[in-house]
């Protein structure tokens, strides 16, 4: 069982940028592909990145590519998403999420925070 809590999720500005965090609580933190999706109103669940247990892979959704960067520190069972350029569309609930292996599909994730809601203003 993992436990995964979001923080870091806010309202800023649009050209602003903001991180987020996630931790996780267990000991096999290193053994899971670790994403982020989120979900704004209205509108399904969209994939943002991936990363691997051992942090060497990542993988970005089409519309975050360049701006966002995904990493982890597994010494302190935590994910980060650095999201920079924040533009009004980037505004939704975003749920960091852990699955046992590195992929962009969201039902093979078993594991989901409760989510954090970042908000870009124009």
């Amino acid at each position: 069982q993992v436990q995964l809590v979001e923080s870091g999720g806010g309202s800023v500005q649009a050209g602003g940028s903001l991180r987020l965090s996630c931790a996780a609580s267990g000991r096999t933190f290193s053994t899971y592909g670790m994403a982020w999706f989120r979900q704004a109103p209205g509108k399904e669940c969209e994939f943002v990145a991936v990363i691997s247990g051992s942090g060497s892979s990542t993988y970005y959704g089409r519309s975050v590519k360049g701006r966002f960067t995904i990493s982890r520190d597994n010494a302190k069972n935590t994910v980060y998403l650095q999201m920079n350029s924040l533009e009004p569309e980037d505004t939704a609930l975003y749920y960091c999420a852990a699955s046992r292996t590195y992929v962009t599909t969201i039902t093979l994730y078993d594991y989901w925070g409760q989510g954090t809601q970042v908000t870009v203003h124009s």
